[in-house]
Parts: C-alpha cells; structure tokens; sequence
C-alpha cells in the first residue's frame, strides 16, 4: 500500500509540517541527537516566494532539550531552508538578526546571558563537494598548546557568544544516512516524488510500519495535500521557480553566448597578432632593404666622386696639353720666322712636315 502526502521541500508546506509541536519535537530530537523535551515555535518566520529572488524560509524554535546526563536547558534553534543556492551572506543576517534579539537573552543583572544558539540548514542544494547528507559544525575551546579546554565551560559566556551548525544536503539524503535520521528526513528525500505530481511525496507502508511518529509525519503530509491552501501556495511557489528556472536558463544561454563571442574574439585576436608579426618580419625585410640601397648609394655616390676627380685630371691634362701645343705653335712658328724649312723644324722637333706645314 502507498501513502501519499505533500511534499516538505515546499515552504508553505515545511511550515505547516513543523507548526505541529510533536513532528518539530521529533525531526528537532533525531538532528541535535538529544531529547527535545519542548519546542515553542516563535512568531518570526520568512519567506519570500512571492518576490523576485531566491526562495528562504526560516523558522525559529524555543526548545527545552536533556542531554544524556538528564540535565535539561533552553536553546534557540534557528531553522532555515532554501530550494535553490543563495548567498552565505543570507544566512549570516539572519543569524545577526538573533543575536541582536532582547527577547533571546535571559537572566537578570550579572546572571544575564544569551541562549545557546544551534543553526539548522535544509538545503536543496549541495555544499561543494563535500559529500555527507547531514554533517555538524561544532566549536570546542581550545587552549594556547591545542588542549580542549574542559573546566569551568559551564558558564553560559562562550555559549553565547558562539553557536554549533547543522547542514542537510536534500540532494544526498537517500540511503546514506544514520536510520534514525534517515527515518525522520524520509519525506524530504526527492527520490520519493510521485512521478505524476512533484508536489506530492509516495511512501510505501513498509517505511513506516511500526514507527508511529512516522505515521503521524505522513498523516500530517498527507493533511497539508488536502488542504487547498496549501495547495494554492506550492502553485504559487512553482511558478515562481518556474520563473526563476527561465531566468536562470536565459542567463545561461546569455552566458554561453558570451563565451563563444570570447572565443572568437580570442581568435580573431590570435590571427591579428600573426599578421602583426607578419607585418613586423616585413618592416625589418624592408629596413633591410633600405639599408642595403644606402649602402648601394654610398657606393655610388664615392663612384661619382672618384669619377669627378678623374675628370678634373683629365681636365688638367687637356689644359697642360692645350699650353704644350700652344707653346709648340709658338716655338714652330718663331722657328719659320727664323727661315728655318719645315724639314729642318721637323728634324729639330719631331714634328710631323705636314702639321709644321698646317700651322
């Protein structure tokens, strides 16, 4: 036989789960592994389904509770729960919230203290990688050498000033936790979700056999699926994350498409840094270039100069042999004045008769 019931991961759910006094007194008792003995629920719960951000739902529980030595005390337990990841920053402002709270601190005058504090996280989520359903996070004192520090830490000081952690991980819930808790946290594991409807839970009897405050859990559950209320809300909450999961999937696809535009930015940048080193190995061809055609010009230009000066000889030459014929045309001439023939000039000066003739 199956037994169906309203799904707890919902907060207007979690909440009518937990304003009754017996289930709060037994999920509260198998979390902090001690006897509840009572639990008053205070009147300071949140949730935020209705707005644009990410779900919280937060209940804060007075509880009177006896460790194994039968010595009973009151505690504060700060409960919170969330579908989807938030901000650590969440939590921590609600834990201020507390701590600031008059109402939370007890005693008069130098009997006056704060009460202990114990913060409860159901999460929908996973932490990391770490890989527990349910760990604790407790503070022991320690001394300067790494010695806990035993005497005197009955005086409600410390106590006040710190708090212990518990943390469930919804996602890792089933079959691996320790059966007591796996018995109470049963219906918030995911894996027990009617195929035909997420909002309700689908418990075989065999589960809850023998075990009547696991009865009374699921009759609860299945008292808050008949409630139209109820009902009401967890549509509403779906709507929500249906919103928020939209969003969530724009974002992404935004983010892909980023991505992609970056690696093609990337791209084109790599191609563009290869032409610049083209360009730059051409720069230095052509630097090269230039170099070696002043260098060709140089040559050029001394091959000019050597050949001014080889004109300039040359010029000096043909004026040297300009005065020399001249002097020659004197010489010649005074000689044919002198009645000289022109065999006897030519004998004289070697001259050839016809040139003495022609001048």
């Amino acid at each position: 036989m199956k037994y169906y019931g309203a799904n707890p991961i919902y907060d207007t759910v979690f909440k009518y789960l937990m304003e009754d006094e017996r289930v709060a007194i037994t999920i509260l008792s198998a979390l902090l592994k001690k006897k509840v003995v009572a639990v008053t629920q205070r009147a300071n719960e949140y949730s935020n389904i209705t707005k644009n951000d990410v779900a919280m739902f937060r209940i804060d529980f007075g509880a009177t509770v006896r460790d194994e030595n039968g010595k009973e005390k009151n505690i504060l337990i700060e409960l919170q729960k969330t579908w989807v990841e938030t901000e650590t920053l969440r939590f921590r402002q609600y834990l201020g919230a507390q701590y600031n709270k008059k109402e939370n601190v007890v005693g008069k005058g130098a009997e006056q203290h704060a009460l202990p504090m114990v913060a409860v996280y159901i999460l929908g989520h996973r932490v990391g990688d770490i890989e527990e359903p349910v760990f604790y996070v407790t503070h022991k004192p320690y001394d300067y050498y790494g010695n806990v520090v035993e005497n005197g830490m009955t005086d409600p000081f410390v106590s006040s000033l710190t708090h212990d952690s518990i943390i469930v991980q919804i996602p890792l819930l089933h079959g691996r936790i320790n059966p007591r808790l796996e018995q109470v946290l049963f219906c918030f594991d995911q894996t027990n979700c009617w195929q035909k409807d997420r909002q309700v839970i689908e418990i075989d009897e065999t589960r809850l056999a023998g075990n009547p405050d696991m009865e009374y859990i699921m009759h609860r559950l299945a008292s808050a699926a008949a409630d139209p209320e109820v009902r009401q809300h967890m549509n509403v909450e779906d709507e929500f994350f249906s919103a928020l999961e939209d969003r969530d999937t724009t974002v992404m696809l935004l983010n892909e498409t980023i991505a992609e535009n970056k690696k093609i930015i990337e791209k084109q940048d790599e191609q563009l840094q290869q032409q610049d080193k083209q360009i730059q190995q051409q720069d230095k061809q052509i630097q090269q270039q230039d170099k070696q055609i002043q260098q060709q010009d140089k040559q050029i230009q001394q091959q000019d100069e050597q050949i001014q000066q080889q004109d300039k000889q040359l010029q000096q030459q043909d004026k040297q042999l300009q005065q020399q014929d001249k002097a020659l045309r004197a010489s010649v001439k005074a000689l044919k004045e002198a009645g000289l023939s022109a065999e006897k000039i030519a004998s004289m000066t070697g001259l050839d008769i016809q040139y003495i003739n022609s001048l």
